[in-house]
Formats: C-alpha cells, sequence, structure tokens
C-alpha cells in the first residue's frame, strides 16, 4: 500500500480561517497542506476586519489586493432602542482616540475569500488539496486525514478549520457544547441616499442588534438585523421594496431612502465552545472551535487570532526542536485560545440576553455600563482598545509592525 503524502502541517477546511492558518504556516516555511473545495460565497454578508486582523492579513500578502474593496469603521454609535424606562444617551466611539484611523474594514466576505484564495494558488510551500474530508486518524508521529474518495494526506499537525459542524472535531472525539437562541439574523447589501460618513451604527432593540456597516463609496452600507426567529422568516420573503423599506423604517430613515443592493441571507441564531480547542495532533481553529452569533464583529475576528496564535505556537515549537503536533507544544495555544473565546462568547451572549430579558434592572445595568464607558475616558479607551485587539497575548503577526 502507497503510504499518503506526508506534510509538516494539514489545514482542513478553505474559508476564510482555514486559508488564513494555511498561509500563515506555510510563509515561515511550514510545509502545508490546504485541504477543502472552494465553495462560492454569496449570502450577502460583510466582515468587518478589526485593526489585528488587518494587519494579519497584510503580513499574509493579502491585504492589499482586499482594501481597495473595503470601508473604514472611523466610528461606532451604540443607539438604544429597547423602549426600557432605562434608555441612555446614543454612545459614539471614535478610533483616532486611541490613535487609529478606523477600528476595523468592512468588506464582502466573497471579496475576501477570493483574494485569500489568489494569494494561496501561489505562495510558497502550500499544496491545495481541493477535496472533501471524511476522517482523522492519528499515528503515534503524525495523523492521516482521510478524503472522501479513500485516499490520505499525512501530517504532523492537522488544524481543524471546517466549521461548527467540524469532522475533524468529531473524528478526535472533542466534546462540544451548542446552544440556540430564539433569533436568527438577516444580511444583506443596501444602498442609501444619505452618506454614511465611515460611521457603523448599532440599534440595540427588544429583539436583538440592528447594524449598518459601512461599504465603499458614502452610499452602500452592509446589514445584519438579529431579530425574533419568525419575524426573521417573514422578513426574509418580503420582495426587496418591502424589506428596504422595513430596514429604513427600523434604522429611522437616518441615511435616508434604502433600497437592497446585494444578494440576501438569513442566519440562525445558535453557539457552540469545546471542552478543549486541542487533541492529539490536532488544534481547532474558528468555528471548529467557537461558534456565536454575529454581533459586534467578533466571531471571524477571533477565528483569525487562533490561526494567528496557532502559527506562533508551531514557529515556537521548531525552534526549540519540538514536536509540533505534540501536547505540550500545543499547551500554551490552548489556554490562550480557550480564555479568548470563553471572554468573548460571554460578552456577545450577556448583551445578546440582556436585550430579550425586558427586565428594568437589566435595562438599568446595561445603560449604567454604557454610560461609563461613554463618560470616563479611561475606561472608554480600555474597552476599545481590548475590542479591537486583546493587548495580552496578541499573535505576533497582528501587532504594529509585524512582518
Amino acid at each position: 500500500m502507497t503510504s499518503p503524502p506526508r506534510f509538516e502541517a494539514a489545514v482542513v477546511g478553505a474559508g476564510t480561517v482555514g486559508l488564513c492558518a494555511a498561509l500563515a504556516l506555510a510563509r515561515d516555511g511550514v510545509a502545508t497542506a490546504l485541504i477543502g473545495r472552494h465553495g462560492a460565497v454569496a449570502d450577502g454578508r460583510t466582515v468587518a476586519l478589526l485593526d489585528g486582523s488587518v494587519r494579519f492579513l497584510d503580513a499574509l500578502g493579502a491585504w492589499a489586493a482586499i482594501a481597495p474593496h473595503a470601508a473604514p469603521l472611523a466610528e461606532l454609535h451604540i443607539v438604544d432602542d429597547t423602549g426600557s424606562l432605562f434608555r441612555p444617551p446614543p454612545a459614539r466611539f471614535v478610533a483616532t482616540e486611541i490613535g487609529l484611523e478606523a477600528f476595523g474594514w468592512n468588506v464582502e466576505s466573497a471579496r475576501l475569500v477570493a483574494s485569500l484564495r489568489d494569494v494561496a494558488r501561489t505562495a510558497a510551500n502550500l499544496t491545495l488539496v481541493e477535496a472533501d474530508a471524511a476522517d482523522l486518524e492519528t499515528g503515534v508521529d503524525a495523523a492521516t486525514v482521510r478524503l472522501a474518495d479513500g485516499s490520505g494526506i499525512a501530517a504532523r499537525l492537522v488544524v481543524a478549520a471546517d466549521g461548527g459542524r467540524s469532522v475533524m472535531r468529531r473524528s478526535a472525539g472533542i466534546r462540544e457544547r451548542t446552544w440556540s437562541y430564539p433569533q436568527a439574523a438577516i444580511t444583506t447589501l443596501l444602498a442609501h441616499d444619505r452618506p454614511h460618513r465611515d460611521v457603523s451604527t448599532e440599534f440595540h432593540t427588544r429583539q436583538g442588534p440592528f447594524t449598518l456597516v459601512p461599504l465603499p463609496g458614502g452610499h452602500r452600507s452592509s446589514l445584519v438585523w438579529v431579530t425574533a426567529e419568525m419575524a426573521a422568516r417573514r422578513l426574509s420573503e418580503l420582495d426587496d421594496d418591502a424589506l428596504a423599506q422595513a430596514v429604513e423604517t427600523q434604522a429611522q430613515a437616518m441615511l435616508g431612502a434604502m433600497r437592497i443592493d446585494g444578494p440576501r441571507g438569513l442566519v440562525p441564531m445558535r453557539g457552540l465552545s469545546v471542552a478543549s480547542p486541542v487533541a492529539d495532533r490536532l488544534a481547532l481553529v474558528g468555528e471548529a472551535a467557537h461558534v456565536f452569533p454575529p454581533i459586534g464583529a467578533q466571531g471571524l475576528n477571533l477565528g483569525l487570532r487562533d490561526a494567528a496564535a496557532l502559527r506562533d505556537a508551531v514557529l515556537g515549537a521548531r525552534s526549540e526542536g519540538r514536536d509540533p503536533g505534540s501536547r505540550q507544544a500545543l499547551a500554551g495555544f490552548a489556554r490562550s485560545r480557550s480564555r479568548d473565546a470563553r471572554l468573548r462568547t460571554a460578552a456577545v451572549d450577556l448583551l445578546n440576553r440582556s436585550l430579550l430579558t425586558g427586565l428594568v434592572p437589566v435595562d438599568a445595568l446595561r445603560g449604567i455600563g454604557l454610560i461609563a464607558m461613554t463618560s470616563i475616558a479611561p475606561l472608554r479607551r480600555i474597552v476599545m482598545r481590548e475590542g479591537v485587539l486583546p493587548r495580552m497575548g496578541a499573535p505576533a503577526l497582528m501587532r504594529a509592525g509585524a512582518r
């Protein structure tokens, strides 16, 4: 029997996080296989890439092609539209206060993935295997990813970037916890009469956050409208004119008349966490390790931090002559990524559930917190910096001056 081709690392999953993980390893000389089919991305979704993620993409050689199609998020406005008795005034956060041109940049998901694929096709030390992974077999000095056609790819370290229904996670027997919310999110692209002025606006409603995020050109934005599940389904069935009118009304006509300007998506609101993001010769990144609602631009950015942190762990193991797929080499990665995921998941979950409760004490606490962040400058700056990139343990390629 012919032995399967062998690599130092094999990344399973060809989405944004998988592409970034593979490119990050390959750029530093790690012989890497990227396993996964390159499917279409066309559900009207965009991603807000925070400052650290932009630095990471730049280090991977992908940002130059993405930047002309991205819009800066120079300000964030939060408006309480819950109808609560305790309603704080609108909050305004400005990126220049923490020394940034923008908190991040908003780009269409399809554009981001296409640009990363272009870089991957010509990257040194990277082999693309456009096939589905079916199973994982772990050995003493390597693991083998079994493909749908029965062939295999062997590697010292396998990276699972194959999403919330990860085949690799299931094959490794890693325990997971899942939950759901009584909500869904409508996503689409919008054109509007008034300019957005690089301001992202988030309305906190009793059914969930309603968020408008700038796109290039000044008169286009992306929508993430989290609302009750049945209401979301009804909205998804409206024709374009009726949906645009509903969005305009919910946005209090702040951007004037609107029209639908791209495909739509209907995203279930669910969550997933794992007992550990590592197993024998396996590391989980992105939604294979954590899933939570599309709130606060945290999901993909958390996954990109996973990818960047894994690259640091592998290079650290190589420099010390250790096996990069060993539990010892992955221990630090597991601790830091578990901590980051827990904190982000808890913050998003708390915000979302606090909007749904309708209890005056909960509304009061949320309002007091927002007022404190807007009125106490040192606290406001800390919150803004941590929201963009955690200062403790930030991966090397996400720091200022990364190369």
